[in-house]
C-alpha cells in the first residue's frame, strides 16, 4: 500500500466514525490510531494526522479537548493549589464550549471531575458544604 492511499484510508475512517456527530471520542481516536499503526504510521504522525484532519473537517478531538480542560485545571490549581467551586464550573463551562454540545452537563461535569481525580487535584470546601461531594452524587460518582 502506497503512503498516499495509507493516508487516504486514514481520513476515510476519520470521516466514518464523526460523519455523524462531528465527535471523535476515545474509543475512535484508539480505533483509527490502531488502523494507523498497523499500516507502520508512527503514534505521533498519527496523532498529528488525525488532530488535521479533524480540524480541517470541523470534528472535535475528544483527548485534545480534555488535554485543554486540563491545562486549565492545572493553572487553577496553581493559585492555591486547590480546586475551588468556581474553578470547577468555569472548567465544566469550557469543555461544554469546547464539545460544541456534544455531551450532556452531566457527561461534561462527570469528565471534569475524573481529571480533577486523575490530576491528583485537591478541592477546597466552602463554609457550608461541599461542592466537591455533591458534582460527585450529582454525576452519579459518589
Amino acid at each position: 500500500m502506497t503512503l498516499d492511499e495509507i493516508k487516504r484510508q486514514f481520513v476515510e475512517q476519520v470521516k466514518l466514525r464523526a460523519f455523524d456527530d462531528k465527535y471523535v471520542d476515545k474509543g475512535e481516536e484508539r480505533e483509527i490510531l490502531q488502523l494507523a499503526l498497523q499500516h507502520g504510521v508512527t503514534v505521533d504522525s498519527a496523532r498529528a494526522a488525525l488532530a488535521q484532519v479533524c480540524e480541517s473537517n470541523g470534528y472535535v478531538l475528544e483527548s485534545r479537548v480534555l488535554a485543554d480542560v486540563k491545562q486549565t485545571i492545572e493553572i487553577a490549581a496553581g493559585n492555591d493549589g486547590k480546586i475551588d467551586e468556581k474553578e470547577y464550573k468555569d472548567a465544566v463551562s469550557l469543555l461544554k464550549l469546547k464539545v460544541n454540545n456534544k455531551k450532556n452537563d452531566i457527561q461534561c461535569k462527570r469528565m471534569v471531575l475524573e481529571l480533577i481525580e486523575e490530576g491528583g487535584f485537591k478541592t477546597s470546601t466552602g463554609w457550608f458544604s461541599s461542592w466537591y461531594t455533591n458534582a460527585r452524587k450529582e454525576t452519579g460518582m459518589a
